[in-house]
């Protein structure tokens, strides 16, 4: 009987939102007559049923007061792991106490900002710890950030205090802050005492502000409460388990907010957390050694990195001498489907895979959906249900709920929405909105909450409820994508490379691949008469923008296509050819066998006709993704192991050959480097023949 009422009920759904859209696209006189059944039928179903906001989760304390109980419970045990170093709880607590003792001395106190550029290290993660016991709330500086935008968060941001290393100090902009380098100013900063401090910092008091990018063209620094973390972890807890059996990777920046659920998730819980050096989080083989020689148990990663782990994996013959428990995924849309390759290897429950859903202004995550084989078979981008302590609303351009499976714009309530921008007025009022629905709620859970459901946050996020009560992401409202995991606005992109004097027009898209990867594609009209080249562009976008905002692919055009309207018509945008890109290097073709199979390998991955042996890799449109390819291309081609990290230090197929030559252990016979670069010659000869009809 269930099953027969459920099944009318979906088609029922059904016919509802057939005529919800019918009337939207017809523009229907008498579309309120048709909303009030459908409303009242969500304010029953989908505001109370789906939406848990009344869950409440006591507030007592912060996140540095948390880490000092889990200090008392296991002192000994190893909290922090960077290469070969480590620091017990009780070390890395003594040594946060010292520094933050010094930083009040310098003025850190509640609701302070502080700022910190500083490599990966043990000292990164005292740092931040540190800053929070003065009291501070830390603004995350990643040292691999160009200058032009460190310069703009300082000036932005204010902080009074820098934490750093003396040998950043010349790379840092110019800014007003008080700088405290924790390498040569230890010796003053140990000196303080070890003991816990008395702070006065309640839940409500700022715990980091980290930098997203902005629609406007800059960046805006979001402000997050200790309370929004903490919550974040206890709202979990029922599903998660965490533990200090579990070890955790840091592996993402701490300017990106997946990183606050990583450190957070280890240290508030006992676990160890293995802080992951930079290049290694640019190796997935590496990455993958790390995770079996630490025997991590709660690995997190956006589902650009995991599809490279996969890869990785698949290189190997048997599987991986892997532990792990657990695989959150978060920061970008998840193809289900790439997952099957994992699937077929692991399983679908050991370990756990689940996608999470999230954003930076409603504290890291939203959404929880576990992951089995059986979502294969399905296309879509499910994100599940919302964390219990938060609201996800779909609503149409009046903030009115939707039909279930009609497409509307995402708005989180509840305990994990942010306060807003850091001197962003009118933008947080635009973003976080007043609540609508908070009517709706019972007047004892209200006085219960206090105000922190009185808010929404628009996210700008298109999904849709699912009949099951489950949410499908469907994409961006707006031109904001996310690659590898990094929120990007196409506009703060065109807005830089509109500074150059050669450019006269710009257009940036997202384009996918056939891999279904997202790249980066610039389009440029440049000036009458301009010097113009693609490498002198990219060159100026490096001092500009973050390497993960450049764009893979430039294409030169006359004119943009604009619609009737006079406004650029993207969909006409035509797709990247395979021309060699414009550079300063004059083109020199391979001379040897070894470098006639590397351009071919390139020339097929990267989609270049021509590849010279001075071309550096990255100049062609080559990102980290291809450079996996081109090690396990080499791997398949020439029997060779070639790690990615090499990759980064020869970066042109001329010092590429001359490292493999030099390597007597990895050459290849002439023979077969002789039938490999003929079999490759013939294959581009076919497809030449090909497209020209031949």
């Amino acid at each position: 009987m269930k099953s027969i009422t459920n099944s009318l009920a979906q088609n029922e759904n059904e016919l509802l939102a057939n005529e919800y859209q019918a009337s939207l696209s017809e523009n229907n006189l008498e579309r309120d007559n048709l909303i009030l059944p459908i409303l009242k039928y969500f304010d029953e179903d989908l505001l109370i049923e789906s939406n848990h906001a009344q869950t409440d989760y006591p507030q007592q304390a912060c996140i540095h007061q948390l880490f000092e109980a889990q200090v008392e419970k296991t002192p000994n045990a190893v909290a922090l792991i960077f290469n070969n170093q480590h620091l017990t709880y009780r070390d890395l607590n003594s040594r946060a106490n010292q520094l933050a003792q010094y930083l009040q001395t310098v003025g850190v106190g509640t609701e302070i900002l502080v700022g910190i550029c500083i490599e990966r290290s043990l000292e990164m993660v005292v740092a931040l710890l540190a800053i929070l016991k003065a009291g501070g709330a830390y603004v995350p500086l990643d040292p691999t950030y160009p200058q032009e935008r460190l310069a703009y968060m300082l000036n932005d941001s204010q902080v009074p205090v820098l934490l750093t290393q003396e040998k950043l100090l010349t790379s840092l902009p110019e800014h007003i802050a008080r700088v405290v380098c924790l390498d040569t100013d230890w010796k003053e900063i140990c000196a303080e005492s070890e003991d816990n401090l008395l702070s006065d910092s309640q839940t409500d008091n700022l715990a980091y502000v980290i930098y997203t990018s902005g629609s406007t063209g800059q960046p805006k620094g979001t402000l997050v409460n200790h309370s929004n973390v903490v919550r974040l972890f206890e709202a979990t807890n029922s599903w998660y388990h965490f533990n200090q059996d579990d070890v955790w990777t840091l592996f993402h920046s701490y300017a990106f907010d997946f990183s606050v659920w990583e450190i957070w998730g280890a240290l508030l819980y006992g676990g160890r957390l293995v802080v992951v050096p930079y290049l290694v989080t640019r190796s997935p083989e590496s990455f993958l050694e790390l995770l079996c020689k630490e025997q991590v148990t709660i690995l997190n990663q956006t589902p650009s990195a995991f599809r490279q782990l996969i890869q990785a994996e698949q290189s190997h013959a048997i599987a991986a001498d892997l532990n792990l428990r657990l695989v959150i995924f978060g920061g970008e849309a998840l193809e289900l489907k790439s997952l099957q390759p994992w699937f077929e290897r692991h399983s679908d429950r050991s370990p756990q895979l689940v996608n999470m859903y999230g954003i930076t202004e409603t504290t890291v995550h939203v959404t929880y959906r576990p992951l089995s084989t059986d979502d294969l078979n399905g296309t879509a981008s499910i994100i599940g249900r919302p964390i219990p302590d938060l609201d996800v609303y779909v609503l149409d351009e009046h903030l009115q709920p939707v039909p279930i499976g009609v497409a509307g714009e995402m708005y989180v309530g509840g305990a994990g929405v942010a306060r807003g921008y850091l001197n962003r007025p009118e933008l947080t009022e635009e973003r976080f909105i007043s609540n609508p629905f908070q009517r709706s709620r019972e007047a004892g859970e209200q006085a219960s909450k206090g105000d922190r459901c009185d808010r929404l946050y628009k996210t700008g996020d298109l999904a849709r409820y699912l009949p099951n009560g489950e949410l499908e992401y469907l994409g961006r409202i707006d031109n904001q994508v996310k690659i590898r995991g990094f929120r990007i606005e196409l506009e703060e992109i065109e807005r830089e490379i509109a500074q150059h004097p050669d450019v006269w027009e710009i257009a940036v898209l997202a384009r996918q691949d056939e891999t279904g990867e997202k790249q980066l594609t610039a389009y440029i009209v440049p000036h009458y008469n301009s010097s113009y080249t693609h490498n002198k562009l990219r060159s100026f976008l490096q001092q500009r923008l973050p390497n993960y905002m450049l764009p893979s692919a430039f294409v030169m055009l006359e004119s943009l296509p604009l619609t009737a309207n006079g406004k650029v018509d993207r969909h006409k945008l035509p797709a990247p050819s395979r021309e060699r890109p414009q550079l300063e290097q004059a083109y020199i073709a391979p001379q040897t066998d070894l470098e006639r199979l590397l351009a071919g390998i390139l020339s097929e991955l990267l989609k270049i006709d021509r590849v010279g042996i001075d071309d550096n890799f990255f100049d062609l449109g080559g990102t980290s993704i291809s450079i996996l390819q081109v090690a396990v291309r080499v791997r398949q081609e020439l029997d060779i192991e070639l790690p990615t990290v090499k990759l980064f230090q020869y970066s042109t197929i001329g010092s590429l050959a001359n490292y493999l030559h030099s390597n007597q252990n990895s050459q290849p016979s002439h023979d077969k480097l002789q039938n490999r670069a003929q079999r490759q010659q013939a294959a581009r000869t076919r497809r030449r023949n090909h497209q020209q009809g031949v």
